[in-house]
């Protein structure tokens, strides 16, 4: 008797237990929850589809998305070398899911005077990668190396255009400030980086300095040769390649990529996106892909990105006004004399 009552109070006790038991791994099987809420992460970019901005962009979208368990769509907002795309992310609500694809460009637009916000109106998340401007020539052009190059436009000033991605751009800067050094005179041509190749391709222009994603391909192919990086030492996606400084020119303008967010958007958010994109920029897949595109991936966390946005932001306003394109400096030079 006394067995029979023992085992009607042990039995639903076992069975509750193996009921506990089994519902553990279920727990543990749960997906991480969605990055806050299920609603689409946006990442703008400041330049158009098929440029160095938009292909890295999208690498970086693919991983985080799966990171983060949502969406993250790559939207396209050129104009005005990247102002017309930071004021809109600027104006979104810091609920993390407006991001911007934040570039030198930040620096080079509010003192180029295409920008009326800096980058303070913006919180660091992560430097993602860094990219090497070049010099690019038609395959078929007889300048064998910046030299030749420089000859030339020393020979007939104002006759050589150089394409760049438009006024206030980073490659805009990039190439003033060179031909600067060499003391030639050149025609800067802005230009959508899209339509940047086929210009030059083309003949509407004769040479460009631009980041080498857009160029990859044409490079590979032979229609468009390089004569120099503008780095302080050789690009090991371009080992053959040698920089401005080898070559007498000592112009050295790395080009940087990460993500950043309107200001005022939560640190505990900031630091979920953090996450992904150092897991996404470390992953083989996004590797890959930047070697394809001749990409360096360089993560850096925000506390770091934020510190190096800010050294350079004073670098470029200081490099600018020495080759006259600071128009901060010029508008308070004009207000002071008034």
């Amino acid at each position: 008797m006394r067995t029979r009552r023992l085992l009607a109070y042990v039995a639903p006790l076992a069975l509750m237990g193996l009921a506990s038991v089994a519902a553990i791994p279920s727990l543990r099987a749960q997906p991480e929850p969605a990055f806050p809420g299920n609603t689409p992460i946006e990442i703008t970019v400041l330049f158009p589809a098929g440029s160095s901005a938009d292909v890295s962009a999208r690498l970086l979208a693919d991983g985080m998305s799966k990171r983060l368990g949502v969406n993250v769509i790559v939207v396209d907002r050129p104009g005005a070398g990247g102002a017309l795309g930071y004021k809109f992310v600027a104006g979104q609500k810091p609920d993390g899911h407006s991001l911007v694809w934040n570039s030198n460009s930040i620096s080079t637009t509010y003192y180029s005077g295409t920008l009326p916000i800096t980058y303070r109106e913006f919180a660091p998340v992560a430097r993602v990668l860094a990219e090497s401007p070049v010099v690019a020539v038609p395959g078929t052009s007889p300048w064998k190396s910046l030299g030749d190059l420089m000859a030339a436009a020393k020979a007939k000033p104002k006759a050589i255009t150089v394409a760049n991605s438009g006024t206030g751009s980073h490659t805009h800067i990039s190439s003033v400030a060179l031909f600067k050094a060499a003391g030639a005179d050149v025609v800067d041509v802005p230009f959508g980086a899209a339509q940047l190749v086929p210009a030059l391709l083309g003949g509407q222009v004769d040479a460009a300095v631009q980041l080498p994603a857009a160029l990859a391909g044409s490079v590979r192919s032979g229609q468009l040769r390089l004569l120099a990086s503008l780095t302080a030492e050789r690009d090991p996606a371009f080992a053959d390649v040698p920089t401005a400084r080898e070559q007498g020119f000592s112009v050295a303008l790395e080009a940087w990529r990460g993500i950043a967010v309107p200001k005022g958007t939560p640190q505990s958010v900031i630091a979920r996106l953090e996450a992904a994109i150092r897991d996404t920029v470390e992953s083989r897949e996004f590797k890959e892909g930047c070697e394809r595109i001749g990409a360096r991936p360089t993560y850096a966390p925000a506390l770091t990105f934020g510190d190096l946005i800010a050294k350079e932001d004073e670098k470029l306003g200081e490099l600018m006004e020495t080759i006259g394109l600071n128009k901060r400096s010029e508008d308070a030079r004009k207000r002071a004399d008034r």
